[in-house]
Order: structure tokens, then C-alpha cells, then sequence
């Protein structure tokens, strides 16, 4: 009887067939086979995780538990006589330590109310390893250090900054916390090219999921005023699926970033990292999934990445927004 009614209310204009393994997965089956991703590994995979590990570096790959973590590593990395080039590799490298100072009850971060200072050197040792695999694109993120007198904007500007002296062709997405005012000033100080903040869920569930020093307001006043202080970079933002919102509050929440000026947007299925994390109240279809696309696509987002194993950081989208970087520096 409970997988008839979880079949009943997935949308009926989604697959029957996938509906139907949707609420078998939630019924306490296993995940959708559309979620079934191969275990990382191989020589890519082997390289970068050295690397990080040799450079004291975090990367929100492996704290987050990203689904895609063995197939954005497993880039054709390629030796020439110097050194290694990363062609194809992507990767997101966390800033400012592994420990949150927020409790948000979808991520697999470890929360702490005082964090370690951030290492003074972490800035030299990021530029180092982007210069080390010559990527042409960075996602740099960071926990949240509420701790912190600026959040840690400041030495996130300083990560930014070293990057630049040392590969001044790489493109820098931030993907940052929730900064406003003088916090906020100071990380466009350093000019990324790519602004990212994630709204994570619609408005209804912000006080559920987030933390509650959270909002969906605050997060679009910090992809507005971003927007204002530098016109020329691009802003960018992410929600998660499957939480228990509706397809007309996730429409909403759509609508009200791309009101809020937001150029990317990123759509995944949310999955819980631990029995101690919010449970999947859907596993929302492929084909529900581009449907949402589709929809952005009309409400006039630059582009929309939108799919089951698709997260803030990823490869589609850092492709096409490295195709609209490029074309803006040329006209400038």
C-alpha cells in the first residue's frame, strides 16, 4: 500500500516506469538505478588525491561526499616533461579549514562552534596546485566561519589573488558563504569571475534544512548586491531536490533567482549522507529533472544544469560558463 501511495504522488508528468522505481527506492528499497555511480578510482583519481593530501588542501569533493567525485577526478592528466597537466580534471577546493561553524541538515561537513585559525599559507598552497594541473576553470569554496570578524572573506580574497599571480588565465569561480556588507565588499574586492551562492531548498523548507542563521532572502540579497558591486561577473546558484517541497515551490524559488539576477543555476537530487541527516522525501526522475530545465530555460537563465547527480559544482555548467568568461574578457 505505501508504494502505491508514493507512486501517486510523484508527478504524472514524469515516467510511469521511473515513478514507479522512485517509490520502490523510497518504499526502503535501494537508490534508483539512476543514482548508481561507479566507486572513484584510477590514475586521475590517484594523482589528485595525492596532491591534496601533499598540499594540505580540502576539497569539498571529499568532505561533501559528492556523488561525482570519481568521474570530475578521473580527468586525463598528462605528463610532459615539466610538469603534470590537468586536461579535463575538475575540482573543488574548500578554504578556511574543514569545520563549519553552522548546522545545516543536509551537509556532511563536520560543524564546530570554534574552528582552527585558517593556515596563513593555505592561499600559496591553492595557487600552487592550480598552477600544478594548469586548470583552465576552479571552483573555490569554503565552510561557513561565522567565527571569523570578516566570515573569512579575507583570506578568501588572498586565495583568489595568489591564484591570479600564478595562472592568470584560469578562470576563478567562488562559491561562497552567505556575505553581505563590508564581508562581501571585500571578497569581490578580488574580482572572480563567477559569483556562486546556493539557495540550497524553496523558501518553506529554509528553517527545516538550514541553519537558522539562514534564509532564502539573505542568500538572494548576497547574489544581488554581488551583482551591483561587480557588473561583469557572472552569479550563479543551486537548489536541491527531494527535500519535500512541491514542483510549483521549486518553479518559485526559480523564478525568484532569476529575479535576483542569478545568470547559472544548478538543479540535483538531494541524498543523505548519514541516518544522522535529513531523510529523502523523493527521488525525484530524470525526466521531472529536464523538465525543470526546460522551464528555466524560459524564465531566461544564461543556462541551467539541471539532474539527479548534478551539483553546485558542476562540469556542465563550468564549461559553458568558462565559453561566456572567455567572451567577456575579450570584449573588455
Amino acid at each position: 500500500m505505501l508504494r502505491e501511495i508514493l507512486v501517486m504522488t510523484i508527478s504524472q508528468a514524469q515516467n510511469p516506469n521511473q515513478a514507479e522505481e522512485a517509490a520502490i527506492a523510497l518504499d526502503g528499497g535501494r537508490k534508483p538505478s539512476w543514482l548508481k555511480v561507479p566507486l572513484p578510482g584510477g590514475e586521475g583519481y590517484g594523482k589528485l588525491k595525492r596532491m591534496t593530501k601533499e598540499l594540505g588542501l580540502n576539497t569539498v569533493c571529499q568532505s561533501a561526499r559528492c556523488p561525482n567525485l570519481g568521474e570530475c577526478w578521473a580527468g586525463n592528466l598528462t605528463a610532459n616533461k615539466k610538469e603534470e597537466v590537468g586536461h579535463g580534471a575538475t575540482m573543488t577546493i574548500m578554504v578556511l579549514g574543514d569545520e563549519c561553524t553552522r548546522r545545516c541538515r543536509f551537509c556532511a561537513v563536520k560543524t564546530v562552534n570554534q574552528a582552527a585559525a585558517p593556515d596563513p599559507d593555505e592561499p600559496a598552497h591553492v595557487a600552487e596546485a592550480v598552477a600544478r594541473l594548469d586548470l583552465s576553470y576552479l571552483v573555490i569554496t569554503s565552510v561557513d566561519r561565522d567565527d571569523l570578524e570578516d566570515g573569512g572573506a579575507g583570506h578568501y580574497a588572498d586565495c583568489i589573488r595568489a591564484i591570479r599571480e600564478k595562472s592568470p588565465r584560469t578562470i576563478i569561480e567562488t562559491l561562497i558563504p552567505d556575505y553581505t556588507g563590508p564581508s562581501l565588499g571585500i571578497l569581490m574586492e578580488a574580482a572572480p569571475d563567477v559569483l556562486s551562492h546556493n539557495a540550497e531548498t524553496v523558501p518553506r523548507l529554509q528553517r527545516k534544512m538550514r541553519d537558522p542563521r539562514c534564509s532564502f532572502e539573505r542568500s538572494t540579497e548576497t547574489l544581488v548586491e554581488a551583482k551591483r558591486l561587480v557588473p561583469v561577473a557572472f552569479t550563479k546558484s543551486s537548489l536541491m531536490l527531494g527535500m519535500g517541497e512541491t514542483r510549483d515551490e521549486v518553479l518559485e524559488a526559480m523564478q525568484l533567482l532569476r529575479n535576483a539576477g542569478v545568470d547559472f543555476l544548478t538543479l540535483g537530487q538531494y541524498l543523505r549522507p548519514t541516518p544522522n541527516h535529513a531523510p529523502v522525501r523523493e527521488y525525484v526522475t530524470p525526466k521531472a529533472f529536464d523538465d525543470l530545465a526546460k522551464a528555466g530555460d524560459a524564465m531566461g537563465f544564461a543556462y541551467v544544469a539541471s539532474g539527479p547527480l548534478v551539483r553546485s559544482s558542476y562540469r556542465a555548467a563550468e564549461f559553458f560558463a568558462e565559453r561566456l568568461v572567455k567572451e567577456a574578457r575579450q570584449k573588455h
